[in-house]
């Protein structure tokens, strides 16, 4: 299960942790979500989520501030004896002694931010489903063309990383080779990213491996995509047919996500670079509404008609 380390989301959301004697290095969190704990500040616990973080906003805040304080002592200790891995104090509020006492007693690490509750959680929920998202690693190159990442797929040796190099030299960005991982954000939405040892390099046979940041600029690099299209590098068969027309669209599936796959079969003399840029703006175009294929037989049907009037007339 993917996870992230406490200390990672303090410096990624410039929180200022309040327990600078508990040891945090060793906490992690694995759950994308949130909660906000109102209804256990009631006295209600069933159906707690202790996994997930913790946020206190202002109302929350002002309620504890109403409390007496056996109360308080009677709903803290209830609230934080789970593995809770963190609670959060936004609006720079800060908790009274007794909350204080009792998560340092349960190992509880207290975090402030200045931020407003609702932006500090849009934040803050938008990273994590990022960095928390299911996750996959395949073979293939994934490159920015015109704004569509286009995902090159195809069997080792057939020329996707060859494709990749000529793209960047057109002026299109590279996020990675030879190896994709594909997380899942959301129902609609996969992104792709390089793995860190990876990062920026592709390995050409006969030369070997070259930084493409070192040679053509921190411009023809990009630390992520969504995966828009997905092109498939195949050998030419004569006994296969192709898609000659692409009226229907073909699917691939990754993490349950279905992405637009198209197949290109691979002869000596074509030019793999304009082939994939020539995709992504047609697949670009058919977003806008417009599909060339779908234009083609609307005029054919409408020649076919004018000729049989023509003929019965």
């Amino acid at each position: 299960m993917a996870s992230l380390s406490l200390q990672k989301i303090i410096d990624k959301m410039k929180l200022e942790n309040l327990t600078p004697e508990l040891d945090i290095s060793k906490v992690k969190v694995t759950q994308p979500d949130i909660n906000r704990p109102a209804l256990q500040l009631a006295g209600y616990f069933q159906h707690f989520e202790k996994s997930r973080l913790q946020i206190i906003g202002f109302v929350e805040y002002s309620y504890m501030v109403s409390l007496p304080d056996e109360r308080k002592r009677e709903i803290y200790s209830e609230l934080l004896s789970g593995d809770i891995p963190g609670i959060v104090f936004c609006r720079e509020l800060k908790p009274d002694p007794i909350f204080k006492e009792i998560a340092i007693q349960n190992n509880v690490p207290l975090l402030m931010t200045r931020k407003a509750t609702s932006t500090f959680m849009a934040e803050i929920i938008r990273w994590m489903n990022v960095k928390l998202a299911p996750c996959i690693s395949i073979h293939g190159v994934l490159v920015d063309i015109y704004g569509e990442g286009v995902l090159i797929t195809g069997e080792s040796g057939i020329g996707k990383s060859e494709a990749a190099l000529e793209l960047v030299k057109r002026g299109h960005r590279l996020i990675t080779d030879d190896v994709v991982e594909i997380r899942k954000v959301s129902e609609e939405t996969i992104i792709g990213t390089a793995p860190d040892i990876t990062k920026h390099f592709i390995e050409l046979r006969g030369i070997g491996i070259i930084d493409i940041k070192t040679l053509f600029g921190v411009s023809s690099v990009k630390e992520s995509q969504s995966i828009d299209l997905v092109i498939k590098l195949e050998e030419w068969s004569k006994d296969k047919e192709y898609d000659r027309l692409g009226l229907e669209e073909e699917y691939t599936e990754y993490l349950g996500n279905r992405v637009v796959c198209h197949s290109i079969p691979i002869r000596p003399g074509r030019n793999l670079a304009i082939i994939c840029e020539s995709a992504a703006i047609n697949h670009r175009q058919k977003k806008m509404g417009y599909n060339a294929a779908q234009e083609l037989y609307t005029r054919v049907q409408n020649s076919l008609a004018r000729r049989r009037e023509e003929d019965d007339e």
